[in-house]
């Protein structure tokens, strides 16, 4: 009967000398002992290697999950917003309609355009303005969400619809993303544009309220003039 093979891959180690010989080996090659079985070992096993971890989220999809869970944020917050406020009562509206046009008739056609399309007029402070307070104002502006609340005051105190424009001039200069300053610099600087002129509404209440605070704020428009005190614009 044959003898049984010894796997190619096997080593026999001497018990005598310690040499490590082939598998196929029967005596010793450096001392002649014999070598049996029990002296056989084969390869290191190899340490079990690891489960397939799963696949990482691609970067594409972590984009993609960010974008959502933002925008459903921000659809949230924006129907609290309106429905925490009042819409306009229809006799309001076209006042405001009427500012627009004139607005849009002076040129003005990025502010017309994002009055007329995007801004969302209440008359009653949403739960975001009263948490956060504002000074005494004809109107307030939630950017980014594009929401005009317009107070009473916005409807009592300018003298024609011009005057109305002029505020809403300012306000489409916040639902485009200006701040405060910006704003109020934007629109003092085109007012003759629009044909708010001192000529006509210097005596106004809010001429009066406009002009003060942008002195106070901007005192390099007011250095023209052979006293350089006038208003340059």
């Amino acid at each position: 009967m044959s003898e049984e093979s010894t796997p190619a891959y096997s080593r026999r180690k001497c018990p005598d000398c310690g040499l490590v010989n082939s598998g196929g080996d029967q005596q010793c090659r450096r001392c002649g002992a014999s070598l049996s079985d029990e002296d056989s070992f084969g390869p290191p096993t190899r340490e079990a290697e690891p489960a397939t971890q799963p696949r990482k989220r691609g970067l594409l999809r972590r984009i993609l999950w960010i974008i959502s869970a933002t925008l459903v944020v921000l659809i949230i917050w924006y129907m609290s917003l309106l429905l925490t406020s009042d819409s306009l009562p229809p006799d309001q509206y076209l006042k405001v309609d009427v500012a627009i046009g004139l607005i849009e008739q002076s040129g003005f056609t990025r502010e017309g355009f994002v009055l007329r399309h995007a801004a969302m007029f209440r008359s009653t402070d949403n739960w975001w303005n009263r948490w956060l307070g504002h000074r005494d104002a004809y109107a307030a502006t939630n950017f980014p969400f594009e929401i005009v609340t317009l107070y009473p005051e916005f409807f009592s105190a300018p003298v024609d619809d011009r005057e109305r424009a002029a505020v809403l001039l300012h306000e489409a200069r916040h639902l485009l993303g200006d701040g405060e300053e910006a704003a109020l610099r934007s629109a003092w600087m085109n007012k003759r544009r629009l044909g708010w002129t001192a000529d006509q509404y210097r005596q106004t209440r809010v001429w009066d309220a406009t002009e003060r605070l942008t002195r106070a704020q901007f005192p390099y428009l007011f250095q023209c003039g052979s006293d350089g005190k006038s208003d340059c614009y």
